[in-house]
């Protein structure tokens, strides 16, 4: 095997390893930010000596043993951790972490600690930037470098970003555990929240040059399905699955050949991915069998899954979507609830319905800067004839969005207007 080919299986590795390597050191050393070091050293130990010896039949086991020898030998270098270090290396030999071992730790506990480990990344005492660097980070196996690419932010301020949160978590003394009784429900809101973030950023990119980055999207359902399978009784959960997936096999349909955007209405239903879909509705149904009230992500996989079920645009059941629609601004009220809405409702009832719902929106201090309002705002007075109004609003959106393959797609339809036909 050559050297390339080794860099390329030790990243491969990584990637799989990663998330339940840190994850079981953390619950060793009570520290999340020490053992995300203690993983980048073993990783830095096996680039060394893998390209000498080649890859180890079991390679995580190998990293967590090599990263557990790191956790005995910094105990015993670092005073500030000296009263600790009796515990620990009871807990280490307990697990076998003297002498190397066979297997990694059983599924059960290891599927405990990436629980864990995935309710600290997304806790809600760090800002939504910090949870979604660090998951991306502890949890996806990304580099800086790569988290920072994804969401085009300089590499220097995700690094810092990560550094505080690990942190704010240390000074914190977050405790690494699966959180009951009241305080569950408001981590789970932040663990998925974190989830469909990245998931977002990944479907309609909000900068630069790609109207989707779907490596975003494949981590958000990777982390979303292992949720699932830890916590199969909670139907959120399921129900984020659910409208992740559907979501997901539209990905090939949403661009054309030169990356520019496609929307839904016009997308080439053949090209959706008929695997997903199916995937989404076995998840939509757990979510059903678990039971409960009905919470914003259920709700939003069960319009996506119209969509989904309708084979030609016009097939598409849009008053139930805008029943469906009602029900989310009453569970999830918010302003971009009620803006897709006003585009169900346009569908379902007709343009002046739709555009009567927007006009509500248009004070709206959280909406400013939003250029979708502008944007459904010029669809609509389009479809009314309205088309020098709707010229204006087309370029509005234009100058608010900050993705290049959005904003000519906006200013074309702005000089469409001018010629008074509706595209």
């Amino acid at each position: 095997m050559t050297l390339p080919d080794i860099h390329r299986t030790i990243d491969a590795v990584w990637r799989v390893e990663s998330a339940r390597l840190i994850a079981s050191l953390t619950r060793l050393v009570r520290d999340v930010g020490l053992a995300e070091d203690l993983a980048q050293g073993a990783l830095v130990a096996a680039l060394e000596q893998w390209s000498q010896t080649g890859i180890p039949d079991n390679p995580g086991a190998w990293l967590m043993t090599t990263a557990k020898h790191h956790a005995i030998d910094q105990i015993r270098r670092n005073v500030r951790l000296e009263r600790k270090t009796e515990e620990m290396g009871r807990d280490l030999e307990l697990e076998g972490a003297i002498g190397v071992p066979e297997q990694m730790d059983s599924d059960e506990d290891m599927g405990d600690d990436i629980l864990r480990l995935i309710f600290i990344a997304c806790h809600p005492i760090l800002s939504k930037e910090a949870r979604l660097a660090l998951t991306l980070r502890l949890l996806g196996g990304l580099t800086t470098d790569e988290i920072a690419r994804a969401f085009l932010v300089p590499e220097p301020t995700i690094a810092q970003r990560i550094v505080r949160a690990k942190r704010t978590l240390s000074e914190a003394k977050v405790p690494f555990e699966v959180p009951t009784g009241s305080d569950r429900a408001a981590r789970l809101s932040s663990v998925l929240e974190v989830i469909y973030l990245i998931f977002n950023e990944g479907y309609s990119a909000t900068s630069g040059d790609d109207w989707i980055r779907p490596a975003l999207c494949e981590d958000a359902l990777r982390l979303g399905r292992v949720l699932a399978e830890l916590i199969p009784n909670e139907p959120e959960v399921h129900g984020l699955v659910a409208l992740m997936e559907i979501q997901a096999s539209r990905l090939r349909a949403r661009t054309g050949q030169s990356g520019e955007p496609i929307p839904l209405l016009e997308q080439n239903r053949g090209r959706w991915d008929q695997l997903l879909i199916q995937r989404g509705f076995a998840a939509l149904i757990r979510a059903e069998e678990v039971g409960g009230a009905l919470g914003p992500y259920r709700l939003q996989a069960a319009i996506a899954a119209c969509h989904a079920q309708a084979r030609n645009p016009e097939d598409t059941n849009w008053e139930r979507i805008a029943a469906l629609y009602d029900a989310l601004a009453q569970v999830a009220p918010s302003p971009i609830v009620d803006l897709n809405r006003a585009v169900a409702v346009s569908m379902a009832f007709g343009p002046e319905a739709g555009l009567e719902i927007v006009d509500t929106l248009a004070s709206e201090p959280s909406l400013k800067s939003y250029h979708l309002l502008p944007s459904v705002r010029g669809d609509l007075l389009s479809k009314l004839g309205r088309f020098n109004e709707a010229c204006e609003e087309f370029k509005r959106a234009a100058s608010l969005t900050r993705n290049t393959r959005e904003r000519e797609i906006l200013l074309e339809r702005a000089a469409a207007m001018t010629r008074g036909k509706s595209i």
